[in-house]
């Protein structure tokens, strides 16, 4: 952290074919070995997947399903005399975001189905329909920050 001035968030560009950051964003964070396109034929077929499992519309269940799996708090180690304790805190928006994506993209690549596509597009629509790993994920953390809100008064 730079003692001077506030470092700037970069922008990102809207994707292509949504124009929507979003989408933007998690298509970076799907992507391995700086191959972009691979990612983005990845994520494009997982919503035509939706699309034709559900037959709604791909970008509002994607929607549906980040929302659904942002957590709300968190437990962050916090030291206090030698022992250190899980302090509940609320999380920033922008973690919450990161947390949804990094989530819903490790449970899908845990998935049994054969394709990448398969994988993502039934992870998010389970996440769509508040089931699947990436929701338990979530649901763990709010118990676990639920469980130690005896520490809350610990907060910075």
């Amino acid at each position: 952290m730079p003692r001077k001035r506030e470092v700037k968030k970069r922008e990102i560009p809207p994707d292509l074919k949504y124009h929507d950051t979003l989408v933007s964003k998690f298509i970076n964070c799907l992507m391995r070995k700086g191959k972009k396109s691979v990612a983005e034929r990845i994520f494009y077929r997982a919503l035509d997947l939706i699309k034709e499992k559900t037959h709604s519309d791909p970008l509002k269940i994607f929607y549906q399903a980040m929302e659904n799996v942002k957590p709300l708090v968190e437990v962050r180690p916090r030291r206090v005399g030698g022992a250190t304790y899980q302090v509940p805190v609320e999380v920033r928006p922008e973690r919450k975001i990161s947390l949804a994506i990094r989530w819903l993209i490790s449970f899908a690549k845990q998935r049994s189905e054969k394709t990448m596509e398969e994988k993502l597009s039934a992870e998010l629509i389970d996440a769509a329909n508040n089931r699947g790993a990436s929701i338990k994920k979530r649901e763990d953390t709010h118990k676990m920050a639920e469980a130690n809100k005896a520490f809350a008064h610990y907060r910075w």
